[in-house]
């Protein structure tokens, strides 16, 4: 059983309750701080926590807690991991892990010198659909991964924080491209480092000034090309997809948007549908099993046996501060106009790898260009000759 402190009784930290406490069926929230003590009694209440504060290092040095759970504002982040450092306390965030990659990295180097277990809350990398198109990548199923996009994007955060450019430390590339950036990652592989980003960023719809919506490419070092799609402006709920392109195959994913379930109601006695749904009238598309298809479930299986067996997680505070660095140069970028560097201090990934070939051999005078199989029925190969780089097509009888 895990005993866990609950910091943030908001929008995240009610999600994370209800997995917490309902999959695994032995972890128990202990504590609850709250900025507002009307917040705090009231998420006490509802999912039976023994102690609530509005003193942060209160809920974090409870005798009673073996793990911080960080559900808070992004600017509150490292004041909280800096806390369970100094109480050496166990500790997982929600995303991004910090506003930048300097405050990831303040961030990542505490917990490694404390020594505390870190786990880092993207959990979009957990969704059933996305384990399972993993394993098929790892397995060779799509050859060599070209490319891989993920695209989220919706009406816009439900907190007032994220709003305020300096709470939340950006905008929508922050806030949604996290979760892309890791996507992406994890299927070109997160051994292969990025190299380089480009970045398109505007504000075209909420009065903020912040970005509200933002295209961009991540250039990894063995040439695979990582494309996030993300948007505060949206209309119709919320829009998660994902593609992965490779040299023998490709995957498309739908998570939310379209689950196969689909339903019209005229509005009498509808009530919630889905995260970010903007209506509750009409064609719906709800969603059978929230917690378990957004990844909560399986991310906190994955946090609490990690730390019951003393090793790592799949997502810790290195990965965390890896994607922070990325979306840094997404954003110089936004405002450059031009290719950004990514600039990691801490790499512990491969290095000097190479761009993959893209020549594959026919025999020993050409390179398979394609074959295909014709209407007719014959198999017809195009090929290039190695020497003189003609190219030419053989039908096969």
């Amino acid at each position: 059983m895990a005993r866990i402190a609950m910091l943030g009784s908001g929008f995240i930290g009610r999600f994370y309750a209800d997995s917490l406490q309902g999959y695994r069926s032995r972890d128990k929230i202990v504590s609850i701080y709250s900025r507002r003590t009307e917040s705090a009694k009231r998420f006490a209440e509802d999912y039976h926590v023994a102690h609530h504060t509005t003193n942060m290092e209160e809920a974090i040095a409870n005798p009673d807690v073996d793990i911080v759970c960080i559900a808070l504002p992004n600017n509150l982040h490292e004041e909280a991991v800096m806390l369970c450092c100094l109480h050496r306390k166990a500790v997982m965030t929600t995303k991004p892990l910090g506003r930048n990659g300097e405050e990831a990295k303040r961030m990542l180097q505490a917990v490694e010198q404390a020594g505390i277990f870190n786990g880092y809350l993207e959990d979009l990398v957990y969704t059933p659909k996305f384990i399972k198109a993993l394993e098929s990548v790892k397995e060779g199923a799509l050859g060599r991964i070209l490319w891989a996009k993920s695209r989220e994007t919706h009406p816009g955060p439900h907190s007032d924080w994220f709003w305020d450019i300096e709470q939340a430390g950006g905008g929508c590339i922050l806030d949604l491209g996290c979760h892309c950036v890791e996507i992406t990652r994890s299927y070109i592989g997160k051994d292969i480092k990025p190299i380089e980003v480009m970045c398109w960023a505007d504000t075209q719809v909420k009065p903020i000034d912040a970005e509200d919506h933002a295209i961009g490419m991540v250039k990894y070092e063995n040439g695979a090309i990582g494309q996030f799609e993300v948007s505060w402006t949206f209309r119709g709920g919320l829009d998660l997809r994902d593609e992965v392109m490779g040299s023998e195959g490709t995957i498309w994913i739908n998570n939310f948007l379209r689950t196969g379930f689909e339903m019209f109601t005229s509005g009498k006695g509808a009530n919630y549908v889905a995260e970010k749904a903007e209506s509750n009238t009409g064609w719906l598309f709800p969603v059978g099993d929230e917690l378990n298809e957004l990844g909560y479930n399986h991310m906190f299986m994955d946090m609490f046996n990690a730390m019951e067996a003393d090793k790592d997680p799949k997502e810790t505070f290195y990965d965390g501060y890896v994607v922070n660095c990325i979306l840094d140069a997404a954003y110089r970028s936004a405002k450059s106009k031009l290719w950004e560097p990514v600039k990691l201090d801490i790499w512990r990934g491969r290095t000097g790898v190479t761009k993959d070939s893209h020549l594959t051999e026919y025999d020993a005078d050409h390179y398979l260009v394609k074959e295909e199989m014709t209407h007719y029925g014959a198999k017809k190969v195009i090929l290039k000759n190695k020497q003189t780089g003609k190219i030419v097509e053989r039908v096969m009888e």
